[in-house]
């Protein structure tokens, strides 16, 4: 799918929320400036979450009170190869609301139990493609 501007992300990213569910954990890949918070923003807003997003690049994890939680990570300033509980991600407590993972190539292989893998590519200044994996959870 190709966007033209930040608002066509941001209505996608809404309506991309309505097919996750608890347990979900969504990881967020693209380069600095591609999105990635545009569509955080879209999901919760579209999960129902109406307070301020912003990623949480200086504390890794911000949790915001909705029904389902959202715990929203931005992994950016760890070095490659963290684990879960090493960035506070019990994944017994993630099961129980929705999380958005930024950066995700930080973590250890497989480490996440990613649900749903969405890649953002610059195309230009004003032009980003995005894909859409779902992962199975076996």
């Amino acid at each position: 799918m190709k966007f033209t501007s930040e608002e066509e992300t941001y209505n996608w990213a809404l309506e991309f929320a309505k097919s996750l569910k608890v347990g979900d954990k969504v990881a967020l890949y693209g380069n600095l400036g591609a999105g990635k918070t545009v569509i955080s923003r879209g999901i919760c807003k579209g999960l129902g979450f109406d307070g301020t997003v912003c990623s949480p690049t200086y504390t890794i994890l911000h949790e915001y009170p909705n029904n389902p939680p959202i715990f929203h990570f931005d992994l950016y300033r760890l070095e490659g190869g963290a684990d879960l509980y090493e960035v506070g991600m019990d994944p017994d407590y993630l099961e129980s609301g929705i999380s958005l993972i930024e950066w995700p190539e930080r973590l250890e292989e497989n480490d996440a139990g990613i649900t749903h893998v969405v890649k953002i590519q610059i195309l230009s200044e004003t032009e980003r493609e995005i894909t859409v994996e779902k992962v199975s959870r076996d």
